[in-house]
């Protein structure tokens, strides 16, 4: 018995990981586990294999703890962040879309506790942030917020090097920039305009928001040929909208008043010394009268009877003045004018949705009946549609613009009819617009509802208007208010990184102007007259016709052009060079 137990062998354990075990075959395990018998052979030869295979043995046990630590350290600690080149490579894509995410919120213009008001994109958004957010709580929280910090947001995205590039490529502004820099005598005479308490200009405004503006510019440009005092301009109720819009409904009043407050005094009424004159009316201004015209017809009797009002502004001031009165245009239109801040708030915060979907063209769709009616064209929506257009143009003929001499298809074909849904589709496409374009269109609801968009919606299906873009709600202060609704269309086109019209007028002219003054971002003008006959051409290849369209459009995207080049172009248009500098003291004296 004492001997069995002098014999009792101890045994010892070694704590292997699973992980260690499984990668090892059976055999390797019972060599490992089993004990080697003891020979009954005293051959010495065996003797010393033995003794060997139990010093190996020792450093197999030694070889299996090294193995054991690396594994309990690597699944204790998570080192995935140290490795340059991560082995769960869908868990890269998410850490990226949730920079994507988290950046974007940051950029946008609404609350984020507004989530049961927003549309299917943005559910979509927060269930990716929610999905993120439970993987990143295995170790990865502090990883996420050091990035997140310094990430900017890729608003441009496939507008730089992946579909369509090119198409949102800016023309080369050449360098030009703001320099409002007026004369010493202008600044001398300024002086004595502003101190002035004699004289009053009052004037009312017709048309729409944009016609409204055009005409608030040459209101303060006459108000200083005359060095008179302007009352803040009367805007008179729209006909065909009945929009009953004020000036500070539309425009920051303050902020007007501050801006011009060294070239000409503006202020809210009439003062009580004025208030019982009978002012000096003029209905009917010639067009394009000179600042001579101008203080030879009504300087003499303003100063005689203290107030002037003037009816009917619209292309009644000459667009070829002094030099300063050049600036102090450009300074009104692309200075003082500015929205008034509920218009401004909400026009920035639906741009800036906008934007986050990517870069963006901004279309202004004229397809409205008035415009149709007006223009004396035809839809091309169908055979009842033209006939309404035509019936509505013989029961108030007096709504044509001119020209009423010309046909329909003569009309068309000297370029004077806005672009339908058809033809603007046809044209993006020529251009390289790619189909996954973000695409914003201002303006009314056009003449067939949805069904007139039908072509542009089936080839660029990404297409918002500002009622898409807002919550519910947020347009309800500006309902039934024309003027207002064109602002905000106005802050969503200016802002986009391409703009096209589908028609000339004051909107698309307004914007090129302002886009201009900004640096020459793309403003795409479509070359009517000489574009249609190609359309009309059906026998033309695709890549040939959009050669051809590309070729038409090389000098019509945007680049600088000078005013002087055409009589009568308006500086508020064309900025250079009166507005703008290209040289390297190029600086705007406000």
């Amino acid at each position: 018995m004492a001997k069995s137990k002098n014999h009792t062998r101890k045994l010892s354990y070694i704590s292997v990981p699973s992980q260690i075990i499984n990668t090892l075959s059976s055999s390797s395990l019972q060599s490992l586990l089993v004990s080697p018998k003891k020979s009954s052979n005293n051959n010495g030869f065996k003797r010393f294999l033995s003794l060997n295979f139990y010093r190996s043995t020792r450093l197999w046990f030694f070889t299996l703890f090294l193995f054991g630590l690396c594994g309990m350290l690597r699944f204790g600690f998570n080192l995935d962040p140290l490795i340059p080149f991560s082995p769960y490579p869908c868990l890269t894509s998410q850490l990226q879309d949730s920079f994507m995410v988290k950046n974007a919120d940051s950029q946008l213009g609404f609350a984020a506790n507004t989530k049961s008001e927003e549309n299917v994109e943005k559910d979509e958004i927060l269930n990716a942030k929610s999905e993120v957010a439970g993987e990143s709580k295995s170790g990865k929280d502090e990883i996420l917020k050091g990035v997140n910090q310094s990430q900017p947001l890729i608003t441009k995205g496939y507008a730089e090097t992946g579909e369509g590039s090119e198409f949102w490529k800016q023309p080369d502004g050449m360098g030009y920039k703001p320099c409002l820099v007026f004369t010493r005598d202008y600044r001398r005479q300024s002086e004595e305009v502003v101190k002035d308490r004699r004289k009053y200009l009052l004037v009312v405004v017709s048309g729409g928001m944009n016609q409204q503006r055009n005409q608030i510019v040459d209101a303060v440009v006459i108000a200083r040929i005359l060095g008179a005092a302007l009352v803040v301009p009367i805007l008179q109720v729209n006909v065909i909208w009945g929009d009953e819009s004020e000036f500070a409904d539309i425009f920051d009043l303050e902020h007007f008043k501050s801006v011009l407050a060294n070239d000409v005094r503006v202020v809210s009424s009439l003062p009580s010394t004025h208030i019982m004159t009978r002012p000096v009316e003029e209905k009917r201004t010639p067009l394009h009268v000179s600042p001579q015209w101008i203080r030879s017809r009504y300087l003499k009797r303003l100063n005689r009877e203290g107030v002037l009002l003037l009816r009917g502004l619209d292309s009644r001031l000459s667009k070829d003045l002094p030099s300063d009165l050049q600036k102090l245009r450009c300074k009104v239109a692309f200075h003082a004018l500015r929205f008034a801040p509920p218009i401004l708030e909400l026009g920035n915060k639906l741009a800036d949705r906008m934007r986050n979907k990517g870069s963006y063209l901004a279309l202004h769709l004229r397809m409205e009946k008035d415009v149709w009616v007006r223009t004396g064209c035809l839809p091309g929506l169908s055979p009842e549609n033209d006939e309404m257009i035509n019936n509505e143009r013989k029961r108030r003929p007096e709504l044509l613009t001119g020209r009423s001499n010309m046909t329909y298809h003569e009309r068309k074909l000297v370029g004077l009819c806005p672009l339908n849904a058809m033809e603007v589709t046809r044209l993006l496409k020529a251009l390289g617009a790619p189909q996954s374009a973000k695409i914003f269109w201002a303006g009314g609801q056009p003449l067939g509802g949805k069904e007139a968009l039908l072509p542009l919606t089936k080839e660029f299906p990404h297409l918002y208007n500002k009622e898409d873009l807002a919550l519910p709600g947020e347009l309800e202060p500006f309902a039934n208010k024309a003027s207002l609704m064109a602002a905000i269309d106005y802050i969503i086109s200016e802002k986009s990184d391409v703009f096209m019209p589908s028609h000339g007028g004051n909107m698309g002219h307004a914007i090129q102007g302002h886009r201009a003054y900004a640096g020459h971002k793309k403003y795409i003008t479509p070359n009517k007259r000489h574009m249609l006959p190609y359309f009309l051409n059906s026998s033309l290849p695709v890549a040939e016709f959009n050669n051809i369209i590309k070729e038409l459009h090389s000098e019509s995207l945007g680049q600088p052009e000078l005013r002087a080049i055409k009589a009568g172009r308006d500086v508020t248009k064309y900025p250079v060079p009166e507005c703008m500098c290209n040289n390297s003291h190029a600086h705007s004296s406000l």
